[in-house]
């Protein structure tokens, strides 16, 4: 323990990966690539930059002297300026070509745009291992009936596995969605303090394909196949709306499910994980709480109002550039990262070891087919030669009687009072023959499988092992 706040996405659910992307030797490293990188370009393109001077540089990316910069701050009152300051100071023959023609959004927004792109690329893999867990559960389970719920009230049956098709097509719509995020990152270059590159004009002497060579060089350096065709000062920043709202997605999708668990495992149908020295509560040493999908439902709000974050700031951009961005996006984008990376290892680690009582689920089945069976029932009556009027009355009756009994407490007898039923014509044989669970549960099965088949090639390659969390 110390005496200074962490945030609880670092010290408790975040992921190594993702608490390393976002760590500040990843940020300011990748300033100074960027920085060693225009250098050469500049170099290739005929500035009156040397190749020790370059060389000088890409041999000084690691080693951050941050007490420097720390230093440095305090007196000019920004960061960029005391990064430069260090990085000459390690770096002593590049010290004044460092920077040469940029703006500070040249290394802070460029080094944003690499690091979301392989956050959201981490968070893929980590998106398709859930499906992956979740394909193989509702494959297992595609023929297993189970009561299903409208308006949380009991209502005809379905199959666990065709269940966990519905949480999986939220996953693939979230998928799509981080696609295509990721595929509208562009890069922004090296574009000048209002975008018109004016600066570069002037150093290339009025050569446009300079620049334009000097800024594809760039984008290919580090991963990117286009710059932004027009900018301010900085990249759009409706890209991070783009991704708050992708990442938002996720949560939603991961909430909706997890919601669900949590509802199921009150029932004991169905539970989510737990270890054999895991302790549910403080008080009550018998129970089993749902933590892990509680977590997930609290750590989903979180992210869905960050969302709100992005939003605004995108609206709020006054003409070429503002500063009312910075401090907002230093909290919002990262935390919103690490949340999500946090909420797809709960999920993860949930869908790998989802526990199925299945008998409860079938008492839970025998329990209510015989008012999900009435209609059937109806039917096989009024082909025996009874009047259909007469027997949906009967019926209607029967199920309030029994419905009744329930709430106090007894079985239901809705089957021995229409077989006690003169006009029903059925006897409780072929009562029982007719509630097969199999024949009230429609295409789930089918579903399950053509569903299944149309995603596979997407999974292709995704790993499907249990994610380790800190409880």
């Amino acid at each position: 323990m110390t005496n200074c706040y962490e945030s609880p996405l670092s010290s408790r659910y975040a992921s190594e990966y993702m608490l390393g992307l976002f760590s500040a030797d990843t940020r300011y490293q990748t300033w100074r690539k960027l920085w060693a990188a225009l250098a050469r370009e500049e170099m290739n393109l005929g500035l009156p930059i040397t190749a020790q001077q370059a060389e000088e540089l890409s041999a000084h990316i690691t080693d951050i002297d941050y007490d420097c910069v720390a230093r440095r701050e305090r007196e000019v009152r920004h960061d960029v300026m005391a990064h430069i300051y260090a990085y000459g100071k390690a770096a002593p023959s590049a010290a004044g070509i460092i920077h040469l023609g940029a703006t500070s959004c040249y290394v802070t927004d460029n080094a944003d745009l690499i690091i979301y792109r392989d956050a959201l690329t981490h968070l893929r893999g980590e998106l398709l291992a859930v499906v992956k867990n979740l394909s193989e559960f509702a494959d297992r389970y595609k023929q297993l009936p189970t009561l299903g719920y409208t308006h949380y009230q009991p209502a005809q049956l379905v199959t666990v596995g065709k269940r966990a098709t519905l949480w999986m097509q939220d996953f693939v719509s979230d998928i799509g969605e981080l696609d295509f995020a990721l595929s509208n990152i562009k890069f922004l270059g090296c574009r000048g303090t209002t975008g018109t590159e004016a600066s570069f004009l002037d150093l290339f002497g009025g050569d446009s394909a300079k620049i334009d060579a000097m800024n594809r060089a760039l984008a290919a350096q580090f991963g990117f196949s286009e710059c932004y065709e027009v900018c301010g000062q900085t990249y759009p920043r409706k890209v991070d709306s783009r991704i708050l709202n992708c990442l938002s997605s996720i949560a939603q999708s991961c909430c909706r499910m997890a919601g669900d668990i949590r509802l199921l495992q009150h029932d004991r149908q169905i539970e989510e994980p737990f270890e054999d020295s895991q302790i549910g509560s403080s008080a009550m040493a018998y129970k089993r709480n749902p933590m892990r999908c509680e977590r997930i439902c609290s750590l989903a709000r979180y992210l869905i109002a960050d969302a709100q974050n992005a939003a605004l700031t995108a609206s709020a951009q006054w003409l070429e550039r503002t500063l009312d961005d910075s401090a907002n996006r230093r909290i919002s984008l990262p935390e919103g990262f690490l949340c999500a990376d946090a909420i797809l290892r709960l999920s993860r680690n949930v869908t790998s070891g989802l526990r199925v009582n299945e008998q409860v689920i079938a008492r839970s089945v025998r329990e209510y087919l015989p008012f999900t069976a009435t209609e059937n029932l109806l039917m096989e009556a009024v082909k025996r030669g009874g009047d259909r009027q007469a027997l949906h009355e009967i019926i209607r009756r029967c199920s309030m009687e029994a419905s009744a009994r329930m709430k106090n407490g007894e079985n239901c007898d809705l089957l021995e009072r229409l077989a006690a039923e003169p006009e029903f014509s059925l006897n409780a044989a072929d009562l029982e023959r007719i509630l097969d669970p199999q024949m009230y549960t429609g295409r789930c099965s089918e579903q399950v499988s053509v569903f299944l088949e149309k995603i596979k090639p997407m999974l292709s390659g995704a790993c499907a092992e249990k994610a380790d969390i800190e409880l």
